[in-house]
């Protein structure tokens, strides 16, 4: 997975020229205007499938229907539970060679990409570019940091916050999962119970080393 901030709205220009005009706003109603647009490369299907369900934003995502794939087993995601098994690891080579070799001959038979592609695993890897206001953010990172969250799209969560307080520090200061934006876990029964580890966590993510 890599994740990079291509661009944003610093909020320092756009707070002064409000001010200028006579306007005051508080930072955190600033949030939904400004813009913050990431280029996150080598997530799988099955991430960017639960990504793009947070509607508040916008995305363009490589095509499988005009890319046609190749070198499958060198560009999927296997989960570390796989991974570490070696059994369930040869289980998930296989599959994902099974995959390959039919998408390859059903290409070379003269089906279309966006056809062969109907058998490509949620493991395959994909890029996507992510616009997001800084409210919307927020939200994100309140629902996709919490250690209920699947762990990949937790780790892109920690890796957009990171590259949000690299630029806007102060800004993204109280972001993070839910239960560090509100000092209370909202996950009832269903809660990791964990609270004080994770919100430590997210006091620090980002910070380490800065300055």
């Amino acid at each position: 997975m890599r994740v990079k901030l291509l661009s944003f709205t610093p909020s320092k220009p756009v707070l002064e020229a409000l001010r200028r005009e006579g306007f005051e706003i508080d930072v955190t109603e600033l949030l939904k205007h400004l813009s913050y647009t990431f280029a996150i490369e080598a997530v799988s299907r099955s991430c960017t499938h639960q990504l793009v369900r947070h509607r508040m934003a916008s995305y363009c995502q490589q095509s499988q229907r005009y890319v046609e794939v190749s070198d499958l087993i060198n560009h999927v995601v296997e989960p570390e539970t796989v991974s570490k098994i070696p059994e369930a690891h040869e289980h998930f080579v296989r599959a994902v060679s099974s995959c390959m070799e039919a998408y390859s001959g059903m290409v070379e038979s003269g089906v279309p990409f966006e056809d062969a592609r109907f058998i490509l695993p949620n493991a395959a890897e994909t890029n996507i570019l992510v616009t997001m206001t800084g409210r919307s953010l927020y939200h994100f990172f309140g629902l996709r940091c919490c250690n209920r969250a699947q762990w990949e799209i937790r780790a892109l969560a920690d890796a957009m916050l990171v590259e949000v307080r690299r630029v806007e520090p102060e800004l993204f200061r109280k972001a993070g999962p839910y239960c560090f934006q509100k000092g209370y876990c909202e996950e009832g029964r269903f809660s990791c119970g964990r609270m004080e580890e994770v919100r430590e966590k997210y006091r620090r993510l980002g910070y380490e080393g800065a300055g």
